[in-house]
């Protein structure tokens, strides 16, 4: 895998994918940055959610879940002193839909925590990652 970061001003920068994709990345204006887009490590804590959430759906499709809908929210906190890594991140999943198996959103919330969530495995090197969920039934 490659990507290329390019400096456009100040504390700007456009990260490109290897697949084609581009996206801003720009610091806090205490440093800085202009606030145009993400800090890298907030893009570092959407890759994590982006990961596991796409484990969780293709779990929950394999095991015929009607899901209308599927999201994350995830907090996180990050040491005091340099360098300021995560120290505990919790991603807090929510499934929608009809007839929906809590049971199966468990177990496609654990097999991403611990087998498949590349992101979210290595962040736990540094961090305290933990996960619950819920599920809405329409």
């Amino acid at each position: 895998m490659k990507a290329r970061i390019k400096w456009v001003d100040g504390m700007t920068f456009i990260g490109e994918s290897a697949s084609g994709h581009a996206v801003v990345m720009d610091a806090s204006p205490e440093v800085g940055g202009r606030n145009l887009g993400p800090r890298p490590m907030e893009m570092l804590l959407l890759g994590a959610g982006g990961c596991s959430s796409i484990d969780v759906m293709m779990i929950l499709k394999k095991s015929r879940q009607a899901v209308s809908d599927c999201y994350v929210e995830m907090s996180a906190e990050r040491a005091e002193t340099d360098p300021k890594v995560f120290t505990k991140i919790h991603m807090h999943f929510v499934v929608k839909g009809k007839d929906i198996k809590p049971e199966a959103v468990e177990k496609a919330v654990k097999l991403s925590a611990e087998k498949y969530c590349s992101a979210s495995i290595m962040l736990g090197a540094t961090a305290e990652m933990t996960h619950d969920f819920e599920v809405v039934q329409e």
